[in-house]
């Protein structure tokens, strides 16, 4: 049965400070693993989902530890390439009030720069999937992972899967004599679905931003501002079937504001604004945006609202637990589209 979803991308080691301390005042740093397109596998997996996640990895005791991590989530890692002297690493000190958090990448010579297409075999790897997810950051490291990207996106669009892109524009990557404007209008024209940012979607398009500035649940948005923005959108990508659209607002370290937007076949489609008032950790909540969109289509089919409110509530969730990945099963997720709030203990 042809119901699997890939993700391909770079995994990187987090390594964070204790609390709210910063890299100057510690000599300890806990390490987990993350990035965007393994988030979203790692979240697909928790949701019920057979979810694979390629790369490539050195050959080394870090990479080990990495894969039982990936295995301990239920992600297939049948096809992961192997070479290369390191993994890339990023360490991220943690937002306390006013005082956003900070990520500092060290991943130069990655064993993932220099990944190539004659590494990978996708016409095996998509054998039995429906369902192909990447994102911007790849491209975004070398020409040879930009090609080995455009390598899987011929081969997925030939054998008739579903293509999901998340922009996720980098700006300090983007250092090897392309910019992130040539190359993702280029292949993110393959892809039937796109997430990103207002900011994402100007880099990639040149779509000039709404500006998403509410302070509360009850504050409106420019619905028709966000309908022109989608069709320019849709004018310079003819190829994607919906664009969604992660709106957040941060007003403290602790308070975010967040909600989503999706656009397809004309219409917008709205769902309700979250306002999250405890803050545990939002690195990959739009993963988990992205991650509850891929779910959604497969589980709701012709049900766009639905697939909307599963994707907000999805990354409403996510900023709860400490790390990359979102641990919510697919349950807790509709318990919270369904208004479920955290008022006592679940027996």
């Amino acid at each position: 049965m042809n119901n699997k979803i890939v993700t391909f991308g770079e995994i990187l080691m987090r390594l964070t400070p204790p609390g709210y301390l910063k890299l100057s005042q510690t000599g300890t740093l806990a390490f987990s693993f993350g990035g965007s397109e393994t988030n979203v596998a790692v979240s697909l997996s928790h949701f019920g989902l057979r979810s694979e996640f390629v790369t490539r990895l050195p050959q080394n005791a870090v990479a080990e530890a990495c894969l039982m991590n990936l295995r301990s989530h239920g992600i297939i890692t049948d096809h992961i390439a192997f070479g290369g002297d390191r993994m890339g690493l990023y360490f991220s000190e943690n937002a306390a009030s006013m005082r956003v958090s900070k990520i500092t990448y060290d991943r130069a010579n990655s064993a993932f720069v220099s990944v190539r297409p004659e590494m990978f075999d996708w016409d095996e790897i998509f054998a039995d999937a429906s369902w192909f997810h990447w994102s911007g950051i790849g491209p975004g490291l070398s020409q040879d992972a930009a090609d080995t990207c455009n390598a899987a996106l011929e081969v997925a669009k030939r054998r008739g899967l579903t293509v999901s892109c998340d922009l996720n524009y980098r700006k300090n990557l983007w250092e090897y004599g392309k910019s992130a404007e040539e190359v993702m209008a280029r292949l993110a024209d393959k892809c039937d679905v796109l997430f990103g940012t207002e900011g994402e979607y100007h880099v990639a398009f040149g779509v000039e931003p709404v500006g998403y500035h509410v302070r509360s649940t009850t504050e409106p948005i420019d619905l028709a501002a966000y309908e022109r923005f989608f069709a320019d959108v849709m004018r310079k990508a003819p190829n994607c079937r919906k664009a969604f659209l992660a709106l957040r607002n941060t007003l403290t370290a602790d308070h975010h504001i967040l909600t989503g937007l999706l656009y397809a076949d004309g219409k917008l489609y709205t769902t309700r604004t979250n306002s999250i008032e405890h803050v545990v950790d939002c690195v990959g909540v739009g993963d988990a945006f992205a991650a509850g969109i891929v779910y959604g289509m497969l589980n709701f089919p012709g049900d766009d609202q639905r697939a909307l409110d599963f994707a907000v509530a999805a990354s409403t969730i996510k900023n709860t637990y400490s790390g990359d990945f979102n641990l919510a099963t697919a349950d807790e997720v509709r318990s919270l589209m369904a208004g479920a709030a955290a008022d006592g203990i679940a027996r």
